[in-house]
């Protein structure tokens, strides 16, 4: 495991996380990260989901631009300032930041993009307007671009029992995307979050085995 230097469409440096599976990787994942940064739960989907699973996982901290290093805690502070962050963000740079990382890092590799919570959100708009295969987790910002085709095949998780994003909203996602599989678990909001009390076991274990099946079938060499 390491951390790359990434340089942006307009010269601004970006750290990235960066995992490295076991033997010849079977394609790039881009991780987007949750309004908390690249943290040691994102650095945990990395290595033991995606790079585990034989894919090059590459965690950019789309933070670097505003606050470098920036890993916020799960407290209302947090949320807070991550929440300013993301605002000031917008979403296109986001996006052009996962292009440079796909020029950069992929080696050529079928890239695929799976984000968690607002970076759910990013990884659906990859999908829209990169044209890359996305697995967006619970990113309910995803309702405000409904109206967008998907370029690429995507896939959607989200837990019944979250108290941000409405059940009516989840419906809502699905109807636009009939073609998507959206899929509902037992849990709330975060439920991948390892080491974290929304982590929800058996719903993290089965959208992963999902979302792998997914990858498995969009990204081939």
């Amino acid at each position: 495991m390491s951390t790359v230097q990434i340089v942006t469409h307009d010269g601004q440096p970006l750290s990235a996380y960066v995992a490295q599976p076991e033997g010849e990787a079977r394609g790039c994942i881009v991780i987007v990260q949750e309004i908390f940064g690249v943290n040691a739960h994102i650095r945990w989907v990395a290595t033991e989901q995606f790079a585990a699973a034989g894919y090059l996982a590459v965690a950019p901290a789309l933070f670097d631009r505003l606050e470098p290093g920036c890993e916020l805690d799960y407290t209302p502070e947090g949320v807070a300032a991550g929440r300013r962050l993301v605002d000031a963000l917008g979403v296109d740079t986001p996006l052009r930041d996962i292009q440079a990382v796909q020029q950069q890092c992929a080696q050529g590799l079928p890239t695929g993009v799976a984000g968690y919570c607002w970076g759910g959100s990013i990884a659906c708009l990859s999908a829209m307007r990169l044209g890359l295969p996305a697995v967006s987790y619970y990113g309910g910002q995803t309702s405000a671009y409904l109206h967008e085709p998907l370029q690429a095949p995507a896939m959607f998780h989200f837990g019944e029992h979250d108290p941000m994003i409405p059940l009516d909203t989840v419906r809502r996602i699905s109807r636009a995307f009939p073609d998507s599989a959206c899929h509902l678990y037992p849990a709330g909001h975060g439920f991948n979050r390892h080491g974290h009390t929304d982590w929800h076991e058996d719903s993290a274990l089965t959208a992963l085995s999902r979302t792998l099946a997914f990858f498995g079938q969009h990204l081939r060499l």
